[in-house]
């Protein structure tokens, strides 16, 4: 099975001092171990980048070249197949924020789902189950 990535999964994979982090990495190799490959988009790596870079969220952020090399190292492994969105996911987000009547705190990860799901996929690894629990049959949780 292919696993969608979020963005939350990403952070606490990669940021050592994340509270999640191990059971992350646990997952992660589990996953792997199990043989699964796991599905990333652009809007996830930028996102992530965002993210390990705010030095109001960590004590210790990274710094954008590191970041930048740690995305690309995403985004190029060979365990990762790249998605991107197409007509049909934004379609699909039109609906989908329609159809659930979603506020403007859904908006990305709603647009996340659709493209992951327009891609076929149908899982995800997030720690916002809750957010995706909606599109995905299966959500994994760190």
């Amino acid at each position: 099975m292919t696993y969608g990535l979020d963005t939350t999964f990403l952070v606490e994979v990669d940021v050592l001092d994340h509270e999640c982090h191990q059971r992350a990495v646990r997952l992660r190799d589990r996953l792997l171990d199990d043989g699964h490959e796991f599905a990333l988009t652009p809007q996830v790596l930028t996102e992530y980048v965002h993210i390990i870079t705010d030095g109001s969220r960590f004590v210790s952020p990274a710094s954008m070249r590191p970041a930048i090399a740690r995305s690309r190292a995403w985004w190029n492994a060979t365990e990762v197949v790249r998605v991107t969105a197409t007509d049909e996911a934004v379609t699909l987000f039109h609906t989908w924020m329609e159809e659930h009547r979603l506020g403007r705190k859904r908006i990305l990860d709603t647009m996340l789902a659709a493209t992951y799901v327009s891609a076929g996929i149908k899982a995800i690894v997030s720690s916002n189950a809750r957010d995706f629990g909606p599109f995905f049959p299966t959500v994994a949780r760190p």
